[in-house]
């Protein structure tokens, strides 16, 4: 499987530790730092409408929101596409997953499909945080004959809507971002999915919640001890293949995105699996936990930045609980 290109979007709206100071939370620049290491989260949220309301109410979040999933997930999609030089009449087919979908059906890959004006098979795929790289597997499993030529991959995550304004220990975590990849199960591109890894336990499925019409919550601590093992035995394994696969490679020749939950999480990540400072990239600190758009719209935002290296691995983390993670590897050449 071939990754062509990606997208993101960010809602202009921004959510920084002094606006969450200012509607009366016991809370401050410091303390939000020093526990989670974000100092500011985007939202598609009038700002007013947080001050004035907190959010009591979710219902009335989706609609006072100024983007729909569907209008971001096309944002993000159209920046994939312009970069890969591709048109929408090429996409076959879209899939789509996340967290907090604006609808029980339609599935929102239609709804997505149907803002960019594509008629083609639309799915959701859904892992919670996950959901990227669990899609990246169930593809990359698939009989490349049985798929079309481009496949759209659309992560809309507009989460500020389900959080409670009033609980300071889940609203400093969240943001709003939107990423999407276009791949190719033939056609090479820039990058090749070498490896794919999905695993599971539902036993812990109580820990992290969005319950219809209600408010995120999650048993915090336990959920952060499980996300980090789970992430760096992800990158690890992620790790060993990549070295085994051709002689002469070293740990330092592969980046690490991980799962953007909060900055302390990745830099316990990063210590256990010894991934040197210059192989570490996030976007968390400015742009909060995106969910399932967090790992891949760090990549976008890098995506012509030469420092990525020739290979990456996203090891991620969700609800469920469950866990996965990709092996994206430069492509010697690329073209159609």
């Amino acid at each position: 499987m071939f990754l062509h290109a990606l997208g993101h979007f960010h809602p202009e709206n921004l959510i920084t530790n002094a606006f969450l100071q200012d509607i009366g939370l016991e809370t401050d620049d410091a303390w939000i730092v020093e526990r989670v290491g974000i100092r500011a989260r985007h939202t598609v949220l009038p700002l007013d409408y947080i001050r004035e309301t907190r959010n009591r109410d979710v219902r009335g979040a989706l609609e006072a929101a100024l983007y729909s999933n569907a209008e971001t997930g096309k944002r993000a999609a159209l920046m994939a596409l312009q970069r890969a030089g591709r048109d929408v009449k090429d996409v076959g087919m879209v899939v789509s997953g996340g967290c907090s979908p604006d609808e029980c059906i339609p599935a929102e890959a239609c709804r997505i499909a149907e803002a960019l004006g594509i008629e083609a098979p639309s799915l959701d795929l859904n892992a919670a945080c996950s959901s990227f790289c669990a899609q990246l597997h169930f593809l990359a499993g698939m009989r490349p004959e049985r798929l079309p030529d481009f496949i759209l991959v659309v992560n809309p995550e507009n989460s500020t809507r389900v959080v409670d304004y009033a609980d300071r220990s889940s609203c400093v975590l969240w943001g709003d971002g939107t990423s999407a990849a276009l791949l190719s199960p033939r056609i090479p591109g820039p990058w090749r999915i070498t490896q794919t890894l999905l695993g599971g336990s539902p036993s812990g499925a109580d820990k992290v919640k969005v319950p219809r019409a209600g408010h995120f919550t999650q048993q915090g601590s336990a959920v952060q001890t499980f996300a980090i093992k789970r992430a760096s035995e992800t990158f690890l394994a992620l790790r060993a293949h990549y070295l085994a696969a051709a002689p002469g490679r070293t740990p330092d020749g592969l980046s690490l995105i991980g799962h953007q939950a909060n900055l302390r999480m990745l830099e316990a990540v990063q210590r256990r699996t010894e991934v040197a400072d210059a192989r570490h990239f996030y976007n968390v600190e400015y742009r909060g936990n995106c969910g399932a758009s967090g790992a891949p719209t760090v990549l976008s935002e890098n995506w012509d930045n030469p420092q990525v290296g020739d290979a990456v691995a996203l090891a991620v983390v969700g609800s469920g609980l469950t866990w996965a993670g990709a092996l994206l590897e430069r492509c010697a050449t690329a073209g159609a």
